[in-house]
């Protein structure tokens, strides 16, 4: 018995031991980890500082915090007094089963997907050009700024050479926002007239413009022209800002009119990105509205299978321009139309060529071309610096210049969605073989585009032709050759020899005693005997024989 007693408190001895072992060890962690915690407290803080400072904000958690159904603000101060309250609480926790504390508005920026798609973004033609406007208005800006803050005083101590260059660069920055808005009102002004008249072709290119994957919003029509009209007022309110700057000297130019006119500018194109992107508009849609969306789309869409059969064409896979850059004289109409209306040739291609509106191109094109000699050349007039004006009026001539590089810019499109060869004349680059081409040759281009588009018809974004010739075109034999000539061999006018009502043959014998079979044609019974058919009988396969022996 004592050996029994002995026994049983050796093990409980070595059992209490154990678990005080195994406690010392749980604190002994948990000290380790709350020192390894303080003393990476400080790196941790300040890596997570310059995440936040480099991610995209996420707003999904703001929206999941305060969406209805869902966790309120109170609930995250009572999922903390219940983790105070319980047994374990998490600074005691193992170290595997401790949650590492996770900030929901910091994400992890691809760095080689953001440089793909701003090296992709950057060769759009039409981006360099944004580009190169705003280097300028930045430049100017910049400018602006060390004269309003006082940090060109010592290179200019003159106070009447500050003012007068202040007033240069505030020129020339407001010819800068003049000339982007002038070239953008065209096309607003399109989509306002759209939006006037609200059909289903006119809904369908809006959304395209304005709403989120091209799906229908409730109320789309106010949320779209809110936009316009916010974009809308940007221009005026810049065209507004740019007849004071024209009309007035900087002593007697007014202040109120110049800082309403700024802030409309300003505050409005700002207000139309918000809401476009955030509001309803930009908003994903629900699925049943998507399944109606599709339905419209497939309803508002032709049958092109049955487009296809009618009109018999076949796709051109490996379409060719049509002539050369200088042969012209194959199509002398379209080439003295090229030289002498440009603008309309040209905006009528693109219509055709499904580029958009034959109008917005016409007025953009010319304003390209006209607006910049205008504007820099009034801006000029009111600059008071020799240098300053002529270098000011000379852009304004070579901005004109390059107007003609819009029709270049349609040209790559067009060799792109029609895969038309390309020329790598300049330096291997195709892109810049074309704004070369309408740079130097505009008529010659257009001419070929319009000979390129003439013998083509143009569906779903691709070059077809017709499969089947047309009967005008055929050569038929005639009947003193054996054949029966144009006439009986029309299968789609001819008709049978018996007659479909009666059932009886138009077939009549002639002196000879032989029977011939009168074949109408498009022409009146009476001529072959035969009697009258109702013209929308649908016509028979054709038996036509000309003597019965």
């Amino acid at each position: 018995m004592e050996s029994n007693g002995s026994r049983q408190s050796t093990e409980d001895t070595k059992a209490a031991i154990e678990k005080s072992e195994r406690s010392m060890t749980t604190k002994l962690s948990c000290c380790i980890r709350r020192k390894e915690e303080q003393f990476l407290d400080r790196t941790r803080h300040v890596r997570r500082f310059l995440d936040f400072l480099k991610a995209q904000p996420s707003k999904d958690w703001f929206l999941r915090f305060g969406s209805v159904g869902r966790s309120s603000p109170f609930t995250f101060v009572k999922r903390i007094g219940s983790q105070r309250g319980g047994s374990s609480p998490p600074d005691c926790a193992p170290v595997h089963g401790c949650r590492p504390l996770r900030v929901p508005f910091v994400r992890r920026i691809n760095w080689e997907g953001l440089i793909t798609y701003c090296k992709n973004w950057v060769k759009h033609p039409m981006n360099m050009a944004l580009l190169v406007w705003l280097f300028f208005v930045a430049v100017g800006l910049f400018v602006l700024f060390l004269f309003m803050t006082g940090l060109l005083d010592h290179t200019i101590p003159k106070s009447s050479q500050r003012k007068r260059w202040t007033e240069i660069t505030n020129q020339i920055v407001n010819a800068l926002f003049t000339i982007m808005c002038i070239y953008q009102h065209p096309k607003l002004f399109h989509h306002l007239v759209l939006l006037c008249r609200w059909t289903s072709t006119d809904v369908a290119e809006l959304r395209k413009v304005y709403s989120k994957n091209g799906a229908p919003r409730p109320n789309e029509w106010a949320h779209m022209m809110l936009v316009v009209l916010l974009l809308h007022t940007t221009c005026f309110s810049q065209y507004g800002l740019c007849g004071l700057y024209w009309g007035y000297s900087s002593d007697s130019r007014p202040t109120w009119p110049q800082i309403l006119f700024i802030v409309l500018g300003i505050a409005a194109p700002v207000a139309a990105g918000i809401y476009a992107v955030y509001g309803p508009l930009g908003k994903k849609q629900e699925s049943e509205t998507d399944v109606e969306s599709r339905q419209m789309a497939v309803a508002a869409a032709p049958d092109t299978d049955l487009l296809k059969t009618r009109n018999k064409s076949v796709v051109i896979t490996k379409p060719e321009w049509v002539g050369g850059l200088f042969d012209c004289w194959d199509d002398p109409t379209v080439a003295s139309l090229s030289v002498f209306c440009t603008l309309c040739v040209f905006g009528w291609n693109m219509e055709r060529l499904g580029f958009g509106n034959m109008y917005v191109h016409i007025v953009t094109f010319l304003l390209l071309c006209v607006a910049p000699l205008l504007v820099f050349s009034v801006t000029a007039i009111n600059i008071d610096d020799d240098i300053a004006r002529y270098t000011t009026g000379i852009t304004g001539i070579l901005l004109c210049f390059c107007g003609l590089l819009y029709g270049g810019f349609w040209r790559i499109q067009m060799r792109k969605r029609f895969k038309l060869p390309a020329n790598p004349f300049c330096c291997g680059y195709p892109a810049m073989t074309d704004f070369m081409q309408w740079l130097f040759c505009w008529s010659c281009s257009l001419a070929q585009e319009v000979r390129t588009g003439n013998l083509y018809d143009i569906e779903e974004d691709s070059f077809h032709q017709k499969g089947g010739e047309d009967e005008s075109s055929k050569v038929h034999p005639l009947p003193r050759e054996g054949g029966m000539g144009p006439l009986m061999e029309s299968s789609s006018l001819a008709h049978s020899h018996s007659n479909p009502h009666t059932g009886k043959s138009n077939s009549k014998p002639d002196s000879n005693g032989t029977a011939t079979n009168c074949v109408r044609i498009n022409i009146d019974e009476a001529a072959c005997g035969g009697e009258k058919d109702d013209s929308m009988t649908p016509p028979l396969q054709p038996l036509v024989q000309l003597r019965t022996p």
